[in-house]
């Protein structure tokens, strides 16, 4: 009867295999962006999770008079900037901006003159990753992002709240009138009682 000659796996320790490299547990972004009038006020709103699904930040900032593409493309790098500074080394991005995403993806070319530096500074950070992933998702799945834009350009229209642009006006220093709009200048419907030469800020609410 012949000898058997005991069977091992090739390589590796005790005569298993090579061990597989373990995959990287990627941090998922849930970005967008808008603006109130194209171009208008306009914010960005990012939601980042981490590897187990659990939210580690919420980032929103009010980015002054721009277009929604622009605000999108301030709200990636916002997310890539996280990615940076936090030691993530694998990230997903998910946002319902189909243009921004397909030319991130190389689907299509970045024409707009405003885009083109917002976009070779996200596709560069970008590259800085381990690994990195872009997809268009549909606005409802997208929701917690947009309400983080709401939220910041809420915060900037209400009077007596900080602005990443200009120092609101006290409190106190503040009133309310109502103005129609008669060939392109605001006329008070009623007398303000302000001395001549007072300088005031306005803050447009349209009424439907």
């Amino acid at each position: 009867m012949p000898k058997r000659v005991p069977v091992h796996r090739a390589g590796g320790l005790f005569g298993e295999g090579p061990a597989e490299p373990k995959a990287i547990a990627a941090h998922q972004a849930n970005i967008d962006g808008g603006s109130r009038g194209n171009p208008g006020p306009a914010a960005y709103g990012v939601v980042v999770r981490d590897g187990k699904g659990d939210v580690v930040a919420q980032l929103k900032k009010y980015i002054g008079q721009n277009t929604n593409n622009v605000a999108e493309y301030f709200g990636l790098i916002a997310a890539l900037d996280y990615a940076q500074t936090h030691g993530v080394r694998a990230l997903r991005v998910e946002s319902d901006s189909e243009l921004m995403v397909k030319q991130m993806r190389g689907q299509y070319k970045v024409k707009s003159p405003d885009l083109k530096p917002l976009f070779e500074r996200a596709k560069k950070m970008s590259q800085t990753l381990e690994s990195f992933r872009i997809d268009h998702v549909y606005r409802e799945q997208n929701r917690e992002a947009d309400a983080l834009v709401s939220l910041a350009l809420d915060e900037t229209a209400r009077p007596g709240t900080s602005s990443a642009v200009d120092k609101p006006l006290a409190r106190e220093n503040t009133m309310r009138f109502r103005a129609r709009c008669k060939d392109g200048r605001l006329e008070p419907e009623g007398p303000l009682d302000l001395p001549d030469g007072t300088e005031v800020e306005v803050l447009l609410r349209l009424k439907r």
